[in-house]
C-alpha cells in the first residue's frame, strides 16, 4: 500500500488511477519487499513529500516527474526546425565573424601580432610597464608553444565581447530611459546571470552542428552580456537630476542630453561593464570548448579527460595570464576615463 492512497481514494479518484493498469515507472525498492513479503518498517520520520513519483506510487494514472522532462524534450524537438529556420540566417554572419577572426589571430605572424597587440595596450594605458607585461605575458606563451591556443581564445573574446557591448550598450540605454522595460528586462538578466554556464549550451547543441562556430558564440554573448547591459542602465540613471535640469535649461533635446551629458558622464559604469563582459567571456569561453570551442580551453579538457597534470596546470596558467591582461588593459582605459573626468 502506498503512503498517499487516501488522497486519491477520498477524493473518489481509484477507478480512475486503476483504469490505466500498471504504472510504467521502475519498481521501487519496497514493491520487490512487498512482492517478496517483506514489508519495510516505516514510521512519520519515514513519510516521503508528496512529490509527482510518491502520488505515482499511490496511483499509477498520475504522471511522474519523468513524464514532465519528457514532455519538455518532445516540446523542445518538436519546435526545433522551425527555430533553426529563422534563427541559422540570422546567426550564421557570427560564425563568419568568428572564423574570420580565428583566421585572422591565427595567420598573422608572431611577430606582427605582439607588437599590434602591445601597442593597442600603450595607446589604451599609456604604461610602459603593463606595455612590457603584455609582451611579457604573449612572449611566454608563445615560449611554451602555447600562442596558438592564446590567440584562438583572443580572437573568439575579442568578437563576443565586441557583440555584447554593441547590444548590450543600447539595451542598457533602453532601459534607462523606460521603466517599463526595466522591469521586464531585470528577470531575464537575473535568469541570464544565475543560469549555470553549462546550461547555456544545452538547448544550443540541439539547435546547432557542433562544427559551427556560433554554438558556442552564442553561450558567450548569452553569459557575458549582462554585466554591460546592467553598468549602462545604472550609470546613466545615477547622473545627477541636477545635471539633467540644467540641460534642460539650455533647450537640449533628449538625443542631445542622452549623447551630449549622460553617456560621457555614464562612461565609468559603462566601461566598467565592459570589463565584466570580457573577463565573463574568457570564463564562458573555456567551458565552452566542450562544445569545440577552440583555444586554451580546450588544453584544459584535455588535462582533465586524459589526467595530464601538466598540461592542465600549465593551460590554466596561461588563461589566468591572459585574463591578468585583459583586465589591466580594460582597467587602464577606465582610469583614463575617469582621470579625464576629473579634470
Amino acid at each position: 500500500m502506498a503512503t498517499y492512497d487516501w488522497v486519491f481514494d477520498s477524493l473518489g479518484l481509484r477507478d480512475w488511477c486503476d483504469g490505466s493498469g500498471a504504472s510504467s515507472a521502475p519498481m521501487s525498492m519496497a514493491d520487490l519487499m512487498g512482492q517478496a513479503g517483506a514489508t519495510p518498517d516505516t514510521t512519520v520520520w519515514d513519510t516521503p513529500f508528496p512529490s509527482m513519483n510518491a502520488l505515482n506510487d499511490a496511483c499509477a494514472s498520475f504522471p511522474q516527474a519523468r513524464e514532465l522532462t519528457r514532455g519538455l524534450e518532445r516540446g523542445f524537438l518538436d519546435i526545433k526546425d522551425s527555430l533553426s529556420v529563422v534563427l541559422d540566417p540570422l546567426t550564421q554572419p557570427l560564425s563568419w565573424a568568428l572564423n574570420g577572426a580565428l583566421w585572422l589571430f591565427q595567420e598573422t605572424p608572431w611577430f606582427v601580432m605582439i607588437p599590434i597587440l602591445a601597442l593597442i595596450v600603450a595607446l589604451i594605458s599609456r604604461s610602459v610597464k603593463l606595455t612590457g607585461f603584455i609582451l611579457l605575458v604573449f612572449g611566454l606563451l608563445a615560449f611554451i608553444n602555447y600562442y596558438d591556443y592564446a590567440m584562438q581564445t583572443l580572437a573568439i573574446i575579442a568578437v563576443c565581447a565586441f557583440i555584447a557591448v554593441l547590444f548590450g550598450v543600447p539595451i542598457g540605454i533602453a532601459m534607462s530611459r523606460s521603466d517599463r522595460l526595466e522591469r521586464i528586462m531585470i528577470p531575464v538578466l537575473d535568469m541570464l546571470q544565475t543560469l549555470p554556464p553549462f546550461v547555456y549550451l544545452i538547448p544550443l547543441i540541439f539547435l546547432f552542428s557542433v562544427t559551427e562556430p556560433k554554438l558556442y558564440g552564442i553561450a558567450v554573448i548569452l553569459y557575458a552580456i549582462v554585466p554591460v547591459v546592467r553598468l549602462t542602465n545604472l550609470g546613466i540613471r545615477m547622473v545627477d537630476p541636477e545635471v539633467i535640469e540644467a540641460a534642460d535649461a539650455f533647450g537640449m533635446t533628449k538625443r542631445q542630453k542622452l549623447f551630449g551629458v549622460q553617456i560621457p558622464l555614464a562612461l565609468p559604469n559603462i566601461m566598467a561593464g565592459v570589463n565584466q563582459t570580457i573577463m565573463m567571456s574568457l570564463a564562458m569561453v573555456v567551458i565552452a570548448s566542450m562544445v569545440s570551442a577552440p583555444g586554451l580551453g580546450v588544453l584544459v579538457l584535455r588535462g582533465i579527460r586524459n589526467l595530464e597534470l601538466g598540461v592542465g596546470l600549465v593551460a590554466g596558467l596561461g588563461i589566468v595570464l591572459l585574463a591578468v591582461v585583459l583586465d589591466r588593459s580594460t582597467k587602464a582605459a577606465l582610469a583614463r576615463v575617469n582621470a579625464a573626468q576629473k579634470q
